[in-house]
């Protein structure tokens, strides 16, 4: 039997994230939107103590116990609860969410190819990762920034541009290569401390949404860091099959943030969904669920078919999830659902600016700001052109050399 409903432990991480949402994130959301390269906001500094549970990492006890278990052999641990956490607090505003320090994306790396030392040295503090370089987007085995050792230290050199909590993070996870002519093989990651040597802040981008979270371009010129904080192994593979294995190690960390960006989306959308019925409602159009899609008006069948959309992102997202709780090779379905997620997100948004007409384009609610908000989930984290090669490669079996 296929169960749907969320445990009580996620219950309760449901609830207490919606909360924070309601009385923190959403009451500010306005202001900071008009405060862009600030300081991070004094109202989220008390919220590091919960960055765990924004992760889902309160539940890795759970975890590895199966104490969270719904049914023999199936766990719900820490990538559920951070798609339920982040669904819920992505409602009150996604850039704020970003801006809670300790809940950056190289957080997620970490989690996923760390070392159990450099989990217990990095895992706490607000980690950003840096991939993506002028002359490399979507394509992440074009890397071109390099790492080259000398004695006990890495020496890394290059640029990267469109870095989240590139300014305020403690520290950068910087992907770069050890030998350009092996190609995908030898992209490493590394762990670069914030005011590394050699390591300059060149800029922090001005942006249509998401304006309080900070985008950074950064430079890298002979920056030292000590020989163990790369993550994984320095060995670069020696053939085909192995390069295309140690790529996957690193590409590993998307199978987990993907679907927490999908969930960005979620919370996104339900949250415009939520004030597109109640504005609409004040001028009379309700929800009648009692007839059929061709026997409603027009604006209540586009209400209908954003909720079916809605909640198809949603059961995708968490499948892509749980599969990973579960161990499961879950890369498709984690690109499938972002990509879903995404495209939703921003139709979502701009349908219910269109819907309720001034009220939605003004800033007298937050309707056009969730438009602005919703564009870069659809590009950040892989690309929606990206994430529909990865899913057309896995579905007929052929290689990223092969599909491009």
């Amino acid at each position: 039997m296929i169960n749907f409903e969320l445990p009580t432990k996620l219950q309760n991480l449901q609830k207490m994230s919606h909360q924070v949402a309601a009385g923190i994130f959403r009451p500010i959301s306005r202001k900071y939107d008009k405060i862009e390269h600030g300081p991070t906001p004094e109202e989220l500094k008390p919220l590091a103590q919960m960055r765990n549970a924004m992760r889902g990492t309160n539940d890795e006890k759970a975890d590895k116990k199966g104490a969270s278990s719904s049914a023999a052999g199936s766990r719900n641990g820490a990538n559920l609860a951070g798609i339920v956490a982040g669904e819920e607090l992505c409602w009150g505003d996604v850039g704020l969410l970003l801006s809670v320090p300790g809940s950056g994306l190289g957080n997620a790396a970490i989690q996923a190819v760390g070392t159990p030392e450099q989990k217990e040295k990095f895992g706490k503090l607000y980690c950003a990762m840096a991939i993506t370089e002028p002359g490399a987007g979507s394509d992440s085995a074009a890397i071109a920034t390099t790492a080259e050792l000398d004695g006990d230290e890495w020496v890394l050199n290059g640029e990267k541009i469109f870095c989240t909590a590139g300014e305020r993070g403690d520290a950068i996870v910087v992907w770069a290569t050890l030998d350009k002519s092996k190609g995908k093989a030898a992209i490493k990651s590394f762990i670069v401390p914030q005011g590394a040597p050699g390591m300059t802040l060149t800029r922090v981008e001005q942006k249509m949404g998401l304006r309080i979270s900070d985008t950074a371009a950064l430079s890298f010129d002979n920056c030292r860091i000590p020989k163990e904080n790369i993550l994984g192994s320095a060995e670069i593979a020696d053939t085909e099959a192995a390069r295309r294995k140690a790529f996957g190690g690193v590409m590993q960390t998307f199978d987990s943030t993907r679907p927490a960006v999908a969930a960005m989306a979620l919370g996104l959308a339900r949250a415009a969904l939520e004030i597109t019925r109640e504005l609409l409602g004040k001028e009379g159009v309700q929800a009648d669920y009692s007839r059929t899609l061709y026997n409603s008006s027009a604006i209540e069948a586009e209400l209908y078919r954003m909720e079916a959309d809605l909640e198809a992102a949603r059961l995708m997202t968490l499948k892509a999830a749980w599969m990973a709780d579960n161990g499961q090779p879950n890369s498709m379905h984690a690109s499938m659902c972002k990509a879903k997620a995404g495209r939703m997100g921003n139709d979502v948004t701009l349908k219910c600016v269109e819907l309720c007409g001034e009220l939605g384009y003004s800033e007298q609610y937050l309707l056009e700001k969730f438009a602005r908000d919703s564009k870069i989930i659809d590009i950040f984290e892989g690309t929606q052109q990206i994430q529909q090669l990865i899913v057309a490669r896995h579905l007929i079996g052929l290689s990223s050399r092969e599909l491009k």
